[in-house]
């Protein structure tokens, strides 16, 4: 029988596969990868560029009123950021919207899983399930069966065989970075994260905010008093290190 010759699709996959010789990632010559140009397995938290330079990610989205909120604010400075996006919340009321206006705006999309669930103990097959069947919401989401999703930021930041997989997969681990600790259990006030978001914005930083995962009002606030600061002192902002290529990106300032 003849050789069928491999899809481009299938091809890449395989180019970016991580050498291990107890695992692969699934043959799937339908499936695209994220997008993400030599991605390595362990996370990198730093964003490109030199001197005053930062990156601003968004964790736990798309969320109705907020993230809305949080785009009004990033669009009217002319600022780009990433997005770490659940599929839950993608397919929940709204947030297919949202979404499609995170892309509109020049918005980088980052997997962020369907579910938020702790990932860290998951096999290499449990994980590769999880994080396709994110890029294939995303992408039902938006009608683009090839739209970019660069990155992959593990919940909780539980690594365990995620960082490997998501590599395989076209996706750089993008760490934690500078947290601003907006979650519950931690001072949620607006004087406390607006403190602590400008002390995360520092030269070469990934900076983590959410959008998502409970009332994040008191975060958008910061950020729209933080952001006009940062930009009179000299800051840019631009992406993460590894993901897409600077060919490919544009940066609003």
């Amino acid at each position: 029988m003849a050789a069928v010759a491999a899809t481009p699709a299938a091809t890449a996959v395989s180019a970016l596969a991580v050498a291990n010789d107890d695992w692969q990632p699934s043959r799937d010559p339908g499936f695209v990868p994220g997008g993400a140009v030599h991605p390595t397995s362990t996370p990198l938290a730093a964003a490109r560029g030199k001197g005053d330079v930062a990156a601003l990610t968004f964790d736990d989205g798309p969320n109705p009123g907020e993230t809305d909120r949080l785009l009004d604010i990033l669009a009217a400075h002319e600022i780009t950021a990433v997005f770490c996006v659940i599929g839950q919340n993608i397919t929940a009321p709204g947030g297919a919207e949202i979404l499609k206006r995170i892309v509109a705006d020049g918005h980088t999309l980052c997997n962020h899983s369907t579910s938020y669930a702790d990932m860290g103990s998951w096999s290499h097959a449990q994980v590769e399930q999880d994080l396709k069947a994110n890029l294939a919401t995303i992408r039902e989401a938006l009608g683009n069966p090839a739209q970019k999703v660069p990155y992959f930021r593990a919940p909780n930041g539980s690594w365990g065989n995620t960082g490997e997989v998501a590599a395989s997969l076209g996706m750089q681990p993008l760490g934690l970075g500078n947290v601003i600790f907006d979650w519950d259990g931690n001072d949620l006030s607006e004087e406390t994260l607006t403190d602590n978001l400008r002390a995360a914005i520092q030269p070469g930083a990934v900076a983590l905010a959410h959008d998502g995962g409970g009332n994040r009002e008191n975060t958008v606030d910061a950020v729209e008093t933080v952001l006009p600061e940062k930009l009179a002192e000299g800051y840019a902002f631009t992406l993460p290190q590894g993901g897409i290529p600077d060919a490919d990106w544009t940066p609003r300032r």
